[in-house]
């Protein structure tokens, strides 16, 4: 297979695109993973996500910190930043929206393992910290901590 024929379906990358109206809307493509027969990890980092109260339409902001262990696939990164844009409207729980990205980077990807930790500053004066995991970790592979301070300002 070319490297034309592998990128042909991406219609994100290398071009002007307009933010998904909901992170239903949001289309996250994905791409060969180079190493299929390797177990490693990928890790993204979004310390600046929103989303929306769906009871007040306050602004929520977390840090997201989303590990996996890919098989065949990768997400394409432009893709997944704007999968994460769509939610600066979207109005949900702090629970839906992390389990929520979560499951569709599971359904799109299906890697060997995924978790997300999603850690959410203070509402009512109450960090709520969320965290999704599929399965166990594959042996042999290093998972190293997330790295987020425990609430003190998260920094």
């Amino acid at each position: 297979m070319t490297e034309e024929t592998i990128y042909d379906n991406l219609t994100l990358l290398g071009g002007a695109n307009t933010v998904p109206a909901s992170p239903e809307e949001a289309v996250l493509e994905r791409v060969p993973n180079p190493h299929p027969d390797t177990s490693y990890v990928v890790r993204f980092t979004a310390p600046e996500f929103t989303s929306l109260c769906p009871i007040t339409g306050q602004p929520d902001f977390a840090h997201l910190v989303i590990d996996y262990v890919p098989d065949q696939w990768l997400v394409e990164s432009k893709s997944l930043k704007l999968f994460f844009t769509s939610f600066r409207n979207h109005g949900d729980f702090h629970e839906a929206c992390t389990v929520g990205i979560g499951k569709r980077l599971n359904e799109t990807l299906s890697p060997k393992w995924l978790r997300i930790g999603g850690y959410w500053y203070p509402r009512g004066g109450i960090p709520i910290d969320i965290f999704y995991q599929t399965g166990e970790v594959p042996e042999g592979t290093w998972i190293p901590e997330q790295g987020v301070a425990g609430y003190r300002g998260r920094g």
